[in-house]
């Protein structure tokens, strides 16, 4: 659901190997803001048997999850968070059991993904800025790395990682807006980008300080100018993106 371009969605929709995947949208970090759902709507109703969980407020609209969200997420093949408040969000999804769900629906082979607060909550540990000074955050632990998102849009979450990394926090990923890292199982199998010069990093400590590793990023709109389908998989995905707050996760997890 970026601004300008539909990129990172389409290569996300593409893991599913369906011809009409079930999407389902969890935006509790935002609150399960009104305009937030409506524009996953618009995005994923087209080619998707799309659907979305509330937590904050009781849906009877087309679409709305009420109850049994075990069953509803677990028969999923795409489950894609939103992003906004990641610390608000896993204390919800821990008050309602979405945790236990999510690990579950994991392990299964549904694709998890998501943009910023999408993306830290796969993640052993994170680094969030929203309010605030950047802080830790304990993730669901899917992926035992850290992630920093908004490498880029915010200068000072690079520092920060850094310090943090240096301090004692795991070695992990950094992407910068519009950049998807795309794992299997715990492993990273590609690094994709909706912009031409996207950069992701591996940051770890050293004895001589942290050091910042660049990854190979693909560009995804080469792949669409040549005619080349997304690769395939099964994925957890974390995303960081610029107009919304980005990341992601699954048997496949992708952290945007």
């Amino acid at each position: 659901m970026e601004k300008d371009g539909s990129l990172l969605d389409e290569y996300v929709l593409s893991l599913t190997d369906s011809a009409r995947p079930r999407v389902c949208f969890l935006p509790t970090a935002s609150g399960d803001a009104d305009h937030y759902v409506v524009r996953f709507y618009r995005r994923f109703s087209p080619g998707c048997e799309a659907s979305h969980l509330s937590l904050f407020r009781r849906d009877q609209g087309t679409g709305g999850v009420e109850d049994d969200f075990a069953t509803h997420l677990l028969a999923q093949d795409l489950i894609y968070v939103g992003g906004g408040n990641v610390v608000s969000m896993l204390g919800a999804w821990r008050a309602h059991g979405l945790d236990v769900i999510l690990r579950k629906a994991w392990r299964k082979g549904v694709i998890l993904c998501g943009p910023s607060a999408g993306s830290l909550c796969w993640f052993a540990e994170a680094l969030s800025a929203f309010h605030g000074a950047p802080r830790t955050v304990q993730g669901l632990g899917l992926l035992p790395y850290s992630n920093c998102v908004h490498y880029d849009a915010e200068p000072a979450r690079r520092e920060e990682y850094h310090r943090f990394v240096g301090d004692g926090m795991r070695p992990g990923f950094a992407a910068e807006d519009g950049v998807a890292l795309h794992f299997r199982a715990t492993r990273l199998a590609a690094a994709v980008s909706s912009r031409p010069d996207g950069r992701a990093f591996r940051v770890k400590p050293s004895r001589h300080g942290v050091i910042e590793r660049p990854l190979h990023v693909s560009y995804l709109g080469a792949a669409a100018t040549a005619g080349s389908p997304a690769a395939h998989g099964t994925v957890p995905a974390a995303c960081a993106r610029k107009a919304v707050a980005s990341e992601s996760v699954g048997s496949e997890p992708v952290a945007a």
